[in-house]
């Protein structure tokens, strides 16, 4: 009889968390999909009389339009990752519920870092802040992940490699952006860009060199 009760509050302990990793994931989507869609909002619309008009119209507002999808993607990224990891944690706890709440303030304050990246003024604050806020997203991510590794809160069934990944892949992308700060003070906006398309090659060597590491969960 007691171990009949003892089997069947595991049950319920793995229903309640899986319920709580369930709404918690939900409200992560939720969020996020107002932000993407915060993110149209200001969006110019594009006016002229004639097609060669609304086409000029549209080059104006480039600018903006790159911003736009510029944001679409980093968004979309981050909230990629937060989906890979919470696939498979069993249930969250308290700080990993709070590490998410912060993590969604960041995705939140995307639109508006979006906007001040196109508007006019001095360029190395404007584009600090969009790093800045890019920088905390992706650490937040990886204090995820320690957080659900150094409190066991993972399920049985994840790849000896899921969070490992995803951690590193964090880390690289907060250094990218974050050693972008100092350099858009001291060169060109265009310098300052560039930098952020050394990632794609930071996240390759680090890739590789983590292959070569032991496998760890």
């Amino acid at each position: 009889m007691p171990t009949h009760h003892s089997h069947d509050s595991g049950d319920q302990h793995g229903e309640t968390g899986t319920f709580a990793t369930g709404r918690l994931t939900a409200f992560v989507d939720a969020a996020v999909a107002i932000a993407l869609t915060l993110l149209a909002l200001d969006l110019p619309v594009p006016a002229g009389e004639t097609t060669g008009a609304v086409l000029r119209s549209v080059s104006d507002h480039s600018k903006e339009y790159l911003a736009f999808a510029l944001g679409f993607v980093v968004i979309a990224a981050h909230w990629r990752a937060h989906h890979e990891i919470f696939r498979y944690v069993r249930s969250p706890s308290s700080r990993l519920t709070s590490l998410t709440l912060a993590w969604l303030f960041m995705q939140i304050l995307m639109p508006f870092a979006t906007r001040v990246i196109t508007a006019d003024g001095a360029f190395p604050p404007r584009f600090s802040l969009y790093a800045i806020v890019q920088v905390l997203a992706s650490t937040l991510i990886a204090l995820m992940i320690r957080e659900i590794r150094h409190e066991h809160l993972y399920r049985t069934d994840a790849p000896p490699r899921a969070f490992a990944r995803s951690r590193v892949r964090s880390l690289c992308l907060a250094a990218v952006f974050g050693a972008s700060v100092p350099v858009s003070f001291v060169t060109t906006s265009t310098g300052a860009y560039l930098c952020w398309l050394t990632a794609p090659l930071v996240l390759t060597v680090a890739q590789r060199v983590q292959n070569r590491a032991p496998t760890r969960a």
